[in-house]
């Protein structure tokens, strides 16, 4: 019976495919793209941490999105990178595990953070006389604290139930680890997993898209009844930036979902979604809320004045 199950820790993904013309301009791209992300969300880190006139409640809340982004390119980069340098299409099973538990925390994560972005947005627009009292460092702190707390305990719970069940097969079925490919892996009974994933993807969707919905309308309401131009001008850009954050997570994510679960999907289409919603958001996220944010694009061009270029 050993035999049968977790027969071997190494499993073998489902690579890249790339032939020996392609291997360097593959590693050149994939570390290139992964350079790119570190520097752009570390320095949207760094401009708000050392700039004390950003220390604001939008600003902390902000502050998760590019440390959730780092956390899923990383997972993500690395293991990519290896592949292509060392032509290897094998992962120990506890690493592909971890893998896989980083790329869902940062996937639920990402979520969480802009749902609370759009309740700071709501109160700041809709109640902007009582918004210093009710969004108080302790309240942000409490919202933060939740918001990965909460991340932590559902994507906790669902590996927990995958780490019970033994593995017979070693075969991936994808380019990199996650909890669908881990679980094609195991003869065992799947039940309670299939449905503890459906609920928690359809608990926070119905709860994560009515909280947006909602905000969102009232902020849209609000801005049409203002009679200051460049207050529902400086409003609507700033939501309209969020939702299209919002949007294009949703749009990828949900793609992806779908297409494990429609069994004539094509793998390379499954593939390309699935690198799509770990490479675009964590690329454009500090650059959409780093170059269309006025202060923090003003802080970022003053820190490149001062300390790289001082003359």
């Amino acid at each position: 019976m050993d035999n049968l199950y977790n027969i071997s820790s190494n499993l073998v993904l489902q690579g890249l495919n790339l032939s020996s013309e392609n291997v360097i301009p593959a590693f050149l791209f994939a570390t290139l793209s992964y350079m790119i992300i570190l520097f752009c969300n570390l320095v949207l880190i760094l401009t708000i941490v050392l700039n004390k006139c950003l220390h604001q409640p939008m600003y902390f809340i902000l502050l998760n999105l590019p440390v959730n982004d780092l956390i899923g390119s990383t997972a993500l980069f690395l293991q990519i990178i290896k592949e292509i340098l060392t032509n290897s299409r094998t992962m120990h099973y506890s690493s592909c595990v971890a893998q896989a538990f980083f790329i869902h925390i940062y996937a639920a994560g990402t979520v969480f953070i802009l749902t609370a972005m759009a309740y700071d947005r709501y109160i700041a627009i809709c109640c902007p006389l009582k918004y210093n009292t009710i969004m108080t460092n302790a309240h942000i702190m409490r919202i933060i604290t939740v918001m990965w707390v909460v991340d932590l305990i559902l994507i906790g719970v669902l590996f927990c139930l995958l780490l019970r069940l033994p593995l017979c097969r070693s075969e991936m079925t994808h380019v990199y680890c996650d909890n669908p490919s881990l679980l094609s892996l195991v003869c065992a009974n799947t039940t309670i997993n299939n449905i503890y994933g459906l609920f928690i993807v359809a608990v926070t969707q119905i709860m994560v898209n009515g909280l947006i919905l909602y905000t969102y309308l009232r902020i849209l309401i609000t801005c049409f009844k203002s009679k200051r131009s460049d207050t529902k001008a400086k409003a609507l850009q700033t939501c309209a930036t969020h939702l299209t954050v919002f949007l294009l997570l949703e749009c990828l994510g949900l793609f992806t979902i779908i297409s494990y679960r429609i069994k004539n999907v094509s793998p390379h289409l499954r593939r390309f979604l699935g690198l799509s919603t770990l490479i675009f958001p964590p690329t454009l996220n500090p650059i959409i809320y780093g170059l269309k944010t006025k202060e923090i694009r003003e802080k970022i061009v003053q820190i490149f004045h001062n300390k790289i270029i001082p003359f």
